[in-house]
């Protein structure tokens, strides 16, 4: 369920501190019911390469902008981090530099892990990007993941770039792979709970 941008802005988040230049362009509750405790779970769950990630079309979608990206060098190494623009690890501060920083996955990389934040970033000739998961306490004993997207668009062209996928991502990519998380998650607490 897509959240108003204050349910993400409004939480004392590290990320806030490394991304002050960068635009907040989505927030999401995930559908991950769980104990206080199953963050990091949620995260191998999250970042495991092999888990379905959607629906066909999410996946056509995915396949003709990597085309895409090939096709026009938008994915070309010296567009992306540490080239184009310098990684964000430099301004992660120094307790969350030393400790756990998370699982690569995809095409980001990651930058800090904790028992409730986890971020990781990309760069490609459109954005630079960072995407920040955590644990939010539901009040009742409960929590879930929520998702927030972050970017910095390159240009002009970035922010027509942006502009152009957002209703892909609302209607064609984000549910599907809300549903796919939500079937990982349900199947692989029932299957912790019966073993």
């Amino acid at each position: 369920m897509r959240l108003p941008n204050t349910a993400h802005t409004a939480r004392p988040w590290r990320i806030h501190e490394l991304v002050g230049d960068f635009v907040l362009e989505d927030v999401w509750a995930l559908p991950t019911p769980g104990g206080p405790d199953e963050f990091g779970r949620f995260v191998e769950i999250y970042s495991d390469d092999s888990r379905s990630k959607g629906s066909v079309i999410a996946d056509a979608l995915f396949a003709i902008r990597w085309k895409l990206g090939a096709l026009f060098g938008l994915d070309k190494t010296d567009g992306g981090l540490d080239s184009r623009v310098a990684s964000l690890r430099d301004r992660v501060p120094e307790d969350l530099r030393t400790g756990p920083r998370g699982p690569d996955f995809g095409v980001f990389t990651s930058l800090y892990l904790t028992d409730d934040e986890w971020a990781a970033e990309l760069a490609n000739r459109t954005c630079h990007a960072v995407m920040h998961m955590g644990w939010v306490s539901d009040g009742a004993g409960g929590h879930h993941a929520e998702m927030a997207v972050l970017v910095k668009p390159n240009g002009l062209f970035g922010k027509a770039y942006m502009a152009g996928i957002k209703p892909f991502r609302y209607w064609l990519v984000y549910p599907p792979i809300m549903r796919s998380l939500a079937k990982d998650w349900q199947r692989r607490n029932v299957g912790r709970t019966a073993g």
